[in-house]
C-alpha cells in the first residue's frame, strides 16, 4: 500500500523515504523518535501528517517545542538533592522505556530482538542514556541549568565531524565554519566561568562534566548511526535502549554506593513525570507534526531558540548573571547554527538538527 508523500507500509510499520535520508548528523536518537512519532501520527490519522484533523497551528507547535525543551534543563534541578543523580537518571529512563514499550504493546509492535541486537542497544543505552545524562545531572549540581544547556548544544556540532571521520558523510565548508562558530560561541559564554576555576572547584567540575556529557552523547550518536545502518532502529529499539540506559544507571548507583530511593515530594515526582513523558513523548510528537508541515530546514530553528530560552529561565529562577561575553557568545553560537541550518546540502539531505540539544536535545534533555 502506498500513500502520497512517499510513505510505505512495511511489516506493519510506516517508513518514509525522507526518514531513510536522515543522516543523523545532529542527534541519532532524535531522528529515531521522529520515526516513532510520525508512524503514530499516520496510524491515528490514516494519512501523512498535516492533511487532516489539524488542531494546533504551526506557531503553537513551534512555541510548544521550544517551551518544553527549554524547561527540561530546569526541570532536572528538581531531581537533585535528596536522591542521587545516578538514581534519578535510572528512574527517568526506566519509566521512559516502559512508556515506549507500553505503546509498542498497544500498537502491536514486536519487541523481540536478536541477542546481538540487545548487545548493541545495551552499549547505546550505557553511553547515551546512562553516562551522558548522569554527567548532565551532576553538572547541574555545579552550574546553572541554562549554562549546561548551552554547553550541551556543542554535541550536534561535534557529531558532524564524527560522522565525517567515521562514516564519510559530506561536510561542506559552510557546515564546518558554522560548527566552529557555534563552538567558539559556547566557549565565550563559559569564559567568565573558566576565569573563576581557581576560586571554585565546583565550577571546574561542572565544566568537565558538561564536556563529558557532550562526548558521551556524540559517541552514543555514532553508535546509533551504526545500528541504523545494520537495520537496528524503530520503536522497539528505542524502548530497549532506554530501558538498558536506566538499568546501567541503576548498576552505577549500586557500584558507587548510592542509596536506592525515590523522592516523594510533589516537585520530584512531577518533574520526573514531566521529563519522562512530556519532555520525550509529547514534545517529539509536536516536533514531528511541525516537521511534516514546514519541513526540517525551518523546523530545526527550534534548536536555535532552546539554549537562549534556557538561559532566560536560569536568569529568572537560578539568579544567573548575564555579562557581555555571554551575550556575544550566544550571538556567535546562533550565527553558527544558522550557517549550518542554511547549508543547501544539509537541507537536501533532509537531516534535522536536534533542538535538545539539544538536549533535551531538542536541545532538550
Amino acid at each position: 500500500m502506498r500513500l502520497s508523500g512517499e510513505y510505505i507500509f512495511r511489516n506493519q510499520q510506516i517508513i518514509s523515504e525522507e526518514d531513510r535520508r536522515l543522516t543523523i548528523s545532529f542527534h541519532p536518537p532524535f531522528c529515531l523518535i521522529l520515526r516513532v512519532a510520525r508512524r503514530a501520527e499516520c496510524v491515528s490519522l490514516g494519512v501523512p501528517s498535516g492533511r487532516k484533523g489539524r488542531k494546533l497551528n504551526n506557531l503553537t507547535l513551534f512555541a510548544g517545542c521550544v517551551a518544553i525543551w527549554s524547561t527540561t534543563w530546569f526541570a532536572i534541578t528538581f531531581q537533585l538533592g535528596s536522591v542521587a543523580a545516578e538514581v534519578s537518571v535510572a528512574w527517568r529512563f526506566l519509566l521512559a522505556g516502559l512508556l515506549v514499550a507500553g505503546w509498542c504493546r498497544l500498537r502491536g509492535v514486536q519487541l523481540r530482538l536478536r541477542a546481538a541486537d540487545h548487545g548493541a542497544l545495551a552499549i547505546l543505552g550505557l553511553t547515551m542514556y546512562s553516562a551522558a545524562y548522569i554527567c548532565v545531572y551532576r553538572a547541574e549540581e555545579h552550574l546553572a541549568s541554562g549554562l549546561v544547556a548551552v554547553g550541551f548544544s556543542a554535541a550536534p556540532l561535534l557529531a558532524m565531524f564524527g560522522m565525517r571521520l567515521f562514516f564519510g558523510q559530506p561536510l561542506t565548508v559552510r557546515m564546518a565554519a558554522g560548527s566552529l562558530f557555534g563552538i567558539a560561541g559556547i566557549v565565550l559564554v563559559f569564559w567568565p566561568e573558566f576565569a573563576r576555576l581557581s576560586q571554585s572547584n565546583g565550577t571546574a567540575q561542572g565544566a568537565i562534566l558538561t564536556l563529558l556529557a557532550v562526548l558521551g552523547s556524540v559517541f552514543g550518536g555514532l553508535l546509533a548511526h551504526r545500528n541504523h545502518q545494520r537495520g537496528l532502529h524503530g520503536v522497539a529499539a528505542m524502548a530497549w535502549s532506554m530501558g538498558y540506559g536506566g538499568l546501567f544507571a541503576l548498576l552505577i548507583s549500586l557500584a558507587l554506593g548510592r542509596q536506592i530511593a525515590i523522592g516523594t515530594t510533589p516537585a520530584y515526582l512531577l518533574s520526573l513525570a514531566y521529563l519522562a513523558f512530556v519532555g520525550t513523548v509529547a514534545a517529539f510528537a509536536a516536533w514531528l507534526t511541525l516537521l511534516g508541515r514546514i519541513g526540517p530546514a525551518r523546523a530545526s530553528y527550534v534548536g536555535v531558540m532552546v539554549p537562549v530560552v534556557a538561559l532566560l529561565i536560569s536568569t529568572a529562577f537560578e539568579n544567573l548573571a548575564w555579562h557581555l561575553l555571554m551575550i556575544a557568545g550566544m550571538l556567535v553560537s546562533i550565527a553558527g547554527n544558522v550557517l549550518v541550518l542554511g547549508d543547501p546540502r544539509r537541507q537536501a539531505a533532509g537531516a534535522p538538527a536536534a533542538p535538545e540539544l539539544q538536549t533535551k536535545t531538542p536541545v532538550g534533555n
